[in-house]
Formats: structure tokens, sequence, C-alpha cells
């Protein structure tokens, strides 16, 4: 026999205080999950929203974390990961190509594998100085006595021998230079006498080689003279017996005279 819905009512609101008052706490459940709130209406299913975010890329194409981790396991090195970062670079580029068009394509600093001269320049230095000057490759010692007559006026003061070496520095700075000059107008590093091989051809076809003195400004300030004409900076000037050489604006006059030459 079928009971009526008012008497189902009453029995199920005809139940002790006691139970009342448990089905009224939760029914047996804990307090932190009766003071949160239940969840909310469900959401109906979207198929396209599932698939969107199936397709699009974990951490939007940047440092796939799986892929690094599955990497690390193959053997991952440093090429592997410049590679990884160069395939990174050209993404991010692209991406920010689409965002703004007109954006410059910024390229790459590229190695530079050139000589710095830093090497050059700590093989170059004589007690803590740079030197300005370098000897090529044609630099030999000479085969004849050279020397220098230096004239103040008409008095010789100074007789200085050139033939012990293949170059010789000429300037201010006593601590680097070969020939030392105390003349305020000339540079420190003023010029170089330097011996070089030559070869020649004759009008027969025959080639000989001898060892020439020649000398070279170094930028200097005031200038080199050879017979009162002043020389090209930074270039060979061929030297000849008898040539007279001043510096600057020093009125010391240096004659350049073999051995077997009387001055």
């Amino acid at each position: 026999m079928s009971e009526s819905p008012d008497r189902r009512h009453y029995r199920r609101e005809s139940r002790s205080p006691r139970r009342r008052e448990y089905v009224s706490k939760g029914a047996g459940r804990s307090s932190s999950r009766r003071r949160s709130p239940g969840p909310g209406p469900s959401k109906p299913y979207d198929r396209e929203r599932d698939r969107e975010r199936d397709r699009r890329p974990r951490d939007n194409g940047y440092g796939d974390r799986e892929r690094v981790r599955d990497n690390d396991r193959k053997g991952y090195n440093e090429k592997d990961r410049e590679k990884e970062r160069a395939v990174d670079r050209k993404r991010y580029d692209g991406d920010v190509k689409r965002e703004d068009p007109d954006a410059p394509t910024i390229e790459p600093e590229k190695p530079n594998f050139g000589n710095s001269g830093l090497l050059a320049k700590e093989t170059n230095t004589i007690k803590g100085v740079e030197v300005k000057y370098n000897e090529p490759p044609e630099a030999r010692k000479p085969t004849k006595n050279w020397r220098l007559y230096v004239f103040k006026g008409s008095e010789q003061v100074d007789l200085i021998h050139i033939y012990r070496q293949s170059c010789y520095l000429i300037g201010r700075d006593t601590v680097i230079t070969d020939i030392p000059i105390a003349h305020p107008s000339c540079s420190k590093q003023h010029s170089a006498i330097q011996y070089r091989q030559i070869s020649e051809k004759n009008e027969y076809g025959d080639v000989t080689t001898t060892v020439k003195p020649f000398i070279i400004d170094l930028d200097s300030t005031n200038g080199t003279y050879v017979n009162d004409v002043e020389i090209p900076k930074s270039r060979y000037y061929e030297l000849r017996g008898s040539d007279v050489i001043k510096f600057g604006t020093s009125s010391r006059e240096y004659v350049l005279l073999a051995e077997d030459a009387s001055a």
C-alpha cells in the first residue's frame, strides 16, 4: 500500500532533533568542507575550446620543458642549446614582425676574428713604453760602418756610430730611443734610421742585393729634414753619403758618412 505525499513528507520531518541537527550541519562533512563554497553551475562542454587548447603550443612555443628534459637524457650539449636558441630567436623575431610590420630587423652581432692589435702592442713594448715603429721584413745590419757626425754651427760636438744594429730610433724619450735628442721641438719618437736590403737589376739583367740606409719620419710634429728639405711622413727616404739631417727646429746637423770617408 503506497503512502500519500503528505505522509511521506511528514515522516521525513518527524526525525529526532539530534538527527535534524546532524543533517543541518552537513551530515558528517568536515568543517573545512562546510565553509568552502560548493561547485558552481557546470558549463556546457565546448569541443572547439578543447581543440584550441590542444593546438596552442606549450609556453607559447618557447622553453619546452619536456623537450629540454628529453634532450638532457639523450646527450644534450652546448651545440644543441645554441641551435635551440637560434630557433627561439627566429621565432621571436617572427612574432615581433607580425605584431609590428614596420619594426626594423635586428641582425645578431657576428664574431670578429680579426687582429685586435693587442698582441702586437704587447710584443712592441720596451720598459712599459709602446714603440711606434716596427722594422720591416727586409731589415738587415749594414755592411758598411756608417757614422753620424754631429755639428752645432761649424763645431763638431759628437760622433755616433750607427752600424752595430739594423735600426736606430731617434727622439726625446731617453728610455727607448737609440739616439736621444733633447731639443723641445722634437717628438718623443721622432724618426728612425733603418737599414734595408734592396734588390737591384742592372742593364744586363743581373740582380744584386745591397743594404742601404733609409730614414723615416714617425709623424713628428715639426718634421725631419734631409739637406734642408722636409721628407714625407711615414715613408722611407733613402740616405746617401754626406747627407745632412736635421730634426725639428734644432740647429744641430747630423752628417752621414761611412768609415772610409772623411768629414
